[in-house]
């Protein structure tokens, strides 16, 4: 059995049904409210703050992949995630589960230096340093070698369904509300961005290769790296709108954070957009030379069907 810790977000929803495609029917989904992705899927109802609970969501398990989110709210990072993690990683030595972490990259440098699998952590903001410290712990857990564990590490999004990330709510949801793309602080800076599909099916890719684990991996990313400038003019061109945007300033973005706590939130990771963010996934490339990755333009022309309905 596969069991999906945190199983209702986007990227768990797809990597429910990459694993169903093409690695196991018995799969289980555990989070608070789960939902099936697929018609034989097992769901569980377990809180991942409870030890007790998790040890059983993941009892009979051979491979536990940790997908968990939690709203953009640093005082609930804090006191929950590090929680989350440690249940779950207790919860598989009791099982004797191989463990796949699903990492962002907040505890990286915000620089535009080329991130690789060997960039040192120097997290920016309350955020950043718990994502440091939950990665520290899974490397921790690595090198105990009591069970197989690999973290598996993406950009920041963009894509279909309910993804979540600045480039779908600023720019893909407002071109399909008929409204002006906005852009965060500079628009000639390079972006990496992952297609959420190619994530999950990344990590369902190293969750059942053995040899993945005791390593970090970066997830596939299309080779180009666009400036947003370049970024709206292709979904301009996929939802035929035209091609003006307006660049918020991250100034603006601090003023606005005085009176939305929601926009206080995300204000530690504005220097992200200042500088190039130059993510490297040759390594994964490399291991998987038939992984096919989603171009851009590809990407946006799926979510555009979608969003119709083709």
């Amino acid at each position: 059995m596969q069991t999906i810790l945190g199983a209702n977000g986007q990227i768990a929803t797809e990597l429910a049904r990459t694993l169903h495609q093409h690695h196991t029917g018995d799969l289980r989904l555990v989070s608070r409210n789960p939902r099936k992705v697929n018609q034989d899927d097992t769901v569980m109802a377990a809180n991942l703050l409870d030890a007790g609970q998790t040890t059983e969501a993941v009892k009979g398990s051979r491979i536990v992949y940790f997908t968990a989110g939690l709203p953009p709210d640093s005082t609930l990072w804090e006191e929950k995630f590090p929680v989350m993690l440690k249940n779950a990683l207790q919860a598989c030595r009791i099982a004797g589960a191989s463990f796949a972490y699903f990492d962002n990259t907040y505890m990286y440098p915000q620089k535009s230096q080329i991130q690789t699998e060997e960039t040192p952590f120097a997290p920016v903001g309350r955020k950043g340093r718990v994502r440091a410290a939950m990665a520290s712990m899974v490397l921790e857990e690595m090198g105990r070698g009591e069970i197989p564990v690999l973290i598996a590490r993406a950009p920041e999004f963009y894509g279909p369904g309910k993804t979540q990330s600045f480039t779908n709510t600023l720019i893909i949801d407002r071109l399909k509300a008929g409204k002006r793309p906005l852009v965060p602080v500079r628009d000639d800076t390079r972006r990496t961005l992952i297609w959420t599909p190619d994530a999950s099916r990344g990590l369902a890719t190293l969750g059942n290769a053995p040899d993945a684990y005791g390593q970090t991996w970066h997830l596939p990313c299309c080779d180009d790296r666009p400036t947003y400038k370049t970024f709206v003019t292709m979904a301009r061109r996929a939802f035929g709108r035209t091609p003006s945007y307006s660049v918020i300033g991250k100034w603006s973005l601090f003023l606005a954070g005085t009176f939305s706590k929601q926009v206080r939130e995300i204000r530690e990771l504005l220097p992200r957009y200042e500088q190039d963010n130059l993510f490297d996934s040759t390594k994964f490339k490399r291991r998987f030379p038939a992984f096919s990755v989603t171009t851009y333009e590809e990407g946006l022309d799926l979510i555009r069907k979608e969003w119709r309905g083709e």
